[in-house]
């Protein structure tokens, strides 16, 4: 299995889920998983989905420009690179996004632990 194609399989259905159904998103993530956002963390399926569901937009669009990965571990799991930008409404100006995750297989599935997302540029809160 070619681990380029793994990753950026998972990274399309990880953004496609996330832009479409982000409750759905749960169950890409185990008891231990770990999601970091902007210097917070929330570990565990309930603290995870607690926090995609309190983002302040229900609706977004990922555009990925890289995805770079690179095997880890000896259960086949992999270090993935996420970069592109994000855009929050159809007025909104796309913000640049990375995201770091080390997806691994368990079962049939890949399951997404930890995951450390940040954005940039920040934006304030009004």
């Amino acid at each position: 299995m070619d681990p380029d194609a793994v990753a950026k399989a998972f990274v399309g259905h990880y953004y496609q889920t996330f832009d479409s159904n982000r409750a759905a998103l749960v169950g890409l993530y185990q008891d231990t998983s770990m999601l970091t956002f902007e210097g917070e963390k929330f570990q565990g399926t309930a603290a995870i989905a607690g926090k995609l569901g309190s983002l302040p937009f229900q609706h977004c669009e990922h555009q990925i420009v890289t995805v770079d990965c690179q095997p880890s571990g000896p259960q086949g799991g992999m270090l993935v690179f996420v970069s592109g930008s994000i855009r929050t409404g159809p007025e909104e100006h796309p913000i640049k996004f990375s995201q770091v995750c080390t997806p691994r297989p368990a079962s049939i599935r890949f399951l997404a632990a930890p995951p450390s997302r940040s954005r940039s540029p920040r934006r304030s809160q009004a």
